[in-house]
């Protein structure tokens, strides 16, 4: 007959006690970690691209940021360099400017200047062409483009498409 003593049973209790607690603990700071509904379902914007008129700069709204929607008239497209042209986003034949509507130098938000076709940034005088490529510093590099996948006329906004994929593995985009 073994030898079960008092101590020895209240020290595994105390034992299974803690560690059913710290399971429970673990737990519950891992639903806290976890992001709310809310903010799963901000994630993802889906832009109808037909409603969009040629040279008009539209500014919607992803995740708080402005994303700036520049339907390219033919005439832009021509002017395009090969560069410029990678920056493009083409849903079906026709080409979109999409970007993060913020300056890469300091983060403010640039004005579009339909004039002349270009954005001109206030606090530092940068400048961004009609592809949201830079063409007169401060700015570092051309403006972000926001994760995207293209869905027929549809453009959802917060989730990588392999066109996304290939601007974000030639150094197009962050």
């Amino acid at each position: 007959m073994e030898n079960y003593s008092r101590r020895g049973f209240i020290g595994k209790a105390v034992g299974a006690v803690a560690a059913v607690g710290a399971i429970a603990s673990l737990t519950a700071m891992k639903k806290t970690w976890d992001p709310l509904a809310s903010t799963k379902a901000a994630g993802f914007t889906t832009l109808d691209m037909s409603i969009y008129k040629e040279g008009e700069m539209a500014v919607e709204k992803w995740r708080g940021k402005p994303i700036f929607v520049l339907k390219q008239t033919s005439e832009m497209l021509k002017t395009l360099t090969a560069k410029q042209k990678e920056r493009i986003v083409m849903v079906g034949d026709e080409g979109f400017l999409i970007n993060i509507g913020i300056c890469t130098h300091l983060g403010c938000i640039p004005a579009y200047r339909s004039q002349s076709e270009d954005f001109l940034c206030p606090c530092h005088g940068g400048m961004y062409d009609h592809s949201g490529d830079v063409i007169k510093d401060p700015p570092p590099r051309g403006f972000d483009i926001p994760p995207f996948k293209i869905d027929g006329k549809k453009l959802v906004l917060g989730e990588e498409g392999p066109e996304y994929r290939k601007m974000k593995n030639n150094g197009i985009t962050l």
